[in-house]
């Protein structure tokens, strides 16, 4: 078992590091890269049916045992995660390879993305709260270093801006690691579970759960703090955008579903009330900031926003349903998006442009891409039978079983500005003509054309799937669910028979 832990954070780190040993050979690069994707993936694929299997599983790295060492934890939702996440690096490197051109740049960017990769699983991994952060600054810098490709004004000053934040974040979640120690004396993420249930003061660990909330919402680009995004997310590369949409705003959903399922379960009537305000302002400024712009990866990139709120209620609810809707949205968002920001940089590789006002035709001109950008699009709004759909739907009925009826309201008012965001897209873009000033689209070989439409057809084969047949996915969502609102397993699987102890109390209604 230990093995499997170990592959997700390994095999991107290898090819990271042979990816730069080779940039003198660009077909060996790509080569490396192809096959860390393909490792990852299939690793990815081992430990999920393993989890299905046999349940949660950890392992001590060095044979320290817990909660002194390094501990490496997957339960039904950080392997789903980690499942996705290599699902998604792989749809990136394939559709990198008929994006960017041979030459300085994409000798830095397949090793960089697998670096990224390996932060991103570590994440998803990690068992105790200071690796976590280790995970979060490999991500950091392999993000940085992704956004900066190419040297343009609009993307150093993105990068300036997302620097500028992911430091107040580290920070903030570097003054909360303190507190937490200082209050617990631990840093092992099951042995918190037990240890904060002991700490006299919660009023202060509820102002060190606050800390949390924003170095962790931070990272999520919640209300109020979310305005680094839109103003980084549309300049790098189209494959960096459409990782970054995928994957680095859910590393830090996923840090909050675990840390207020996990550790900071004393005062549910005010963190997570307080988490239900932020997912309902979240929805509401995300998506009026998506309508009010013209610009193809903008209105994504404001649409990311949006749709952190949908996640963010799942765990404000605090109920057993609520949260199977929050990891059900999460999952299918992560291929939705990642797949819609695949479409932008083919609409820009194919017409030359991604702003609105210069764009038209391509449901004449290119009926194919016309079709694939359907599905997610629409399948982000919530339409039926795709995969947004049932999404949606589970959290509404989450919140009108516990009684947030304004809350439903919101998120389904969201989901129908979100049909004005995907609908304003398909008029300008692919149903009214095109410009005459645009001029004709640049050319395009085959080869790299096939390229780009491949990663974005299994995607939305896989959103359509999931939609028509969404039973296995609810399935690993109610484990994953389960688990969260029932903690005593994770404990138990990290420390043994020490671990077990009495739940802290459920303050959510259980929906099911």
């Amino acid at each position: 078992m230990s093995w499997l832990l170990v592959c997700p954070i390994v095999i991107p780190l290898a090819a990271a590091v042979i990816g730069f040993a080779g940039r003198g050979s660009e077909r060996a690069q790509r080569a490396v890269s192809l096959a860390g994707a393909l490792g990852l993936s299939a690793a990815a694929a081992g430990l999920l049916s393993t989890v299905w299997r046999e349940g949660i599983a950890s392992v001590q790295i060095g044979r320290w045992p817990a909660p002194y060492g390094i501990t490496l934890v997957a339960d039904h939702l950080s392997a789903a995660m980690v499942a996705v996440s290599a699902l998604i690096g792989l749809a990136t490197v394939i559709y990198a390879f008929g994006d960017t051109r041979p030459g300085r740049l994409s000798h830095a960017l397949h090793p960089l993305l697998h670096a990224l990769l390996a932060g991103v699983c570590g994440a998803f991994l990690a068992g105790d709260v200071f690796n976590l952060y280790v995970w979060f600054e490999v991500m950091l810098i392999a993000s940085l270093a992704l956004l900066i490709l190419g040297g343009t004004p609009a993307q150093l000053d993105g990068a300036v801006r997302y620097a500028a934040l992911s430091l107040i974040a580290t920070t903030l979640l570097l003054s909360g690691i303190g507190l937490l120690y200082g209050l617990t004396g631990t840093l092992n993420m099951a042995d918190l579970h037990l240890r904060v249930q002991e700490v006299e003061d919660q009023g202060l660990l509820t102002l060190v759960a606050m800390v949390f909330i924003i170095a962790f919402g931070l990272k999520s680009a919640v209300f109020p703090l979310f305005f680094w995004l839109p103003a980084s997310y549309h300049t790098p590369q189209t494959a960096v955008s459409a990782v970054f949409s995928g994957l680095l705003t859910k590393v830090g959903v996923y840090a909050l579903m675990r840390f207020f399922t996990l550790v900071f379960r004393h005062d549910v009537g005010y963190t997570h009330e307080l988490l239900l305000w932020v997912a309902g302002l979240t929805m509401v400024t995300g998506v009026l900031g998506a309508a009010s712009q013209n610009e193809l990866r903008r209105i994504l990139s404001f649409h990311i926003i949006s749709q952190i709120g949908y996640m963010i209620l799942g765990l404000a609810l605090f109920t057993t349903f609520g949260l199977l809707g929050g990891i059900f949205y999460l999952i299918h968002h992560i291929i939705v998006k990642a797949n819609l920001f695949f479409v932008s940089g083919a609409v820009n590789r194919l017409a030359g442009s991604t702003h609105l006002e210069t764009l038209g035709g391509l449901y004449r001109d290119r009926p194919l891409l016309a079709a694939l950008f359907f599905v997610p699009a629409f399948s982000l709004a919530g339409f039926p039978p795709l995969s947004g759909f049932w999404a949606k739907l589970l959290l509404i009925q989450a919140s009108v079983e516990s009684g947030e009826f304004i809350m439903a309201g919101v998120a389904l008012t969201v989901g129908l500005l979100t049909v004005y965001s995907m609908t304003k897209i398909w008029l300008n873009a692919f149903w009214k003509a095109r410009p005459d000033e645009a001029g004709p689209p640049p050319p395009l070989e085959p080869r790299r054309r096939w390229l780009l439409l491949a990663p974005i057809a299994a995607l939305a084969a896989i959103t359509l799937s999931i939609g028509l047949y969404a039973r296995p996915l609810y399935s690993l969502a109610e484990r994953a669910a389960t688990e969260l609102m029932a903690p005593s397993s994770y404990v138990e699987a990290v420390l043994g028979g020490d671990g077990l102890a009495v739940d802290a109390p459920d303050h959510g209604d259980d929906a099911e």
